[in-house]
């Protein structure tokens, strides 16, 4: 397949991922797969999709203020240091299983998150040493990070995200939605955020294993980076609902291709 064609499909492919905050690693992986990329050429080449269209997003949504830096930061500290273990030790470990349960907790995600978008929530103010609160970018609202839940998770998940290839999207905006009441466009604007960090992070354990291929790379990442401002673009004009819808459905999508995989 000519190779602008294809960075045009990682364009479509981008403009969807990134108004739902998924980063779309799955999605990018299938293309290049069926291109007749190298798989481990592919895996870095998809790293390094993900962090451009979402570093071009993130300039979108960080001028319109949807992006909550303090969270983004705390997050992306954790993530970029598990993304990066990950990407580094992919090639000593059977991604077969961790597919498995990626697949069946996306599943889940995916459920809780196509649940209806209630009215405000009123936050309970929250005390005690396992809960940081962080305030808004805005100052408009206080977060409460349960650290119990948030490290662990974020630390797992973003092993996980970089052994696979993945973003680690698909966790993180229902992270940020259900467990620390982030508003669902600010929540996609934050994801693509650690998104970008994820990706580079992973795609630099990869780089060192050596499978970067900088002609098929750089292309592809152009149409990244141009999906990321057209979908960036979409999400801050798009109603929340339909936001969660996309997730959710994107999700379940996401959720049936790595269980494909795991078994054909």
């Amino acid at each position: 397949m000519n190779i602008w064609l294809l960075a045009f499909i990682i364009l479509l492919i981008a403009v969807f991922m990134v108004m739902t905050g998924h980063g779309g690693g799955n999605f990018f992986i299938i293309a290049l797969v069926l291109a007749g990329i190298d798989m481990h050429v592919a895996a870095t080449s998809v790293q390094f999709i993900l962090f451009t269209a979402a570093f071009f997003a993130m300039l979108v949504f960080g001028r319109k203020k949807f992006v909550e830096w303090k969270l983004a930061v705390l997050m992306g500290i954790l993530i970029g240091i598990s993304a990066f273990a990950g990407g580094f030790f992919s090639r000593y470990v059977d991604e077969k299983p961790l597919k498995l349960i990626l697949s069946i907790l996306l599943f889940i995600l995916a459920m809780l998150m196509i649940k209806p978008v209630k009215g405000e929530v009123i936050q309970n103010i929250k005390t005690g040493w396992r809960y940081l609160p962080v305030k808004s970018f805005d100052d408009t609202a206080i977060y409460y990070i349960n650290l119990l839940i948030v490290v662990p998770v974020v630390l797992s998940f973003g092993f996980i995200a970089g052994m696979v290839g993945i973003s680690g999207g698909s966790f993180m905006v229902p992270l940020l939605v259900l467990a620390c009441s982030v508003p669902m466009k600010n929540a996609v604007a934050t994801a693509s955020t650690l998104v970008a960090v994820s990706a580079l992070f992973g795609f630099a354990g990869h780089v060192i294993s050596g499978h970067f291929d900088y002609n098929i790379a750089v292309p592809l990442a152009i149409g990244g980076a141009i999906g990321g401002i057209i979908g960036g673009s979409i999400a801050i004009k798009s109603k929340p609902k339909l936001l969660k819808i996309l997730f959710a459905v994107t999700t379940l999508v996401a959720a049936v291709i790595m269980t494909y995989k795991v078994f054909y």
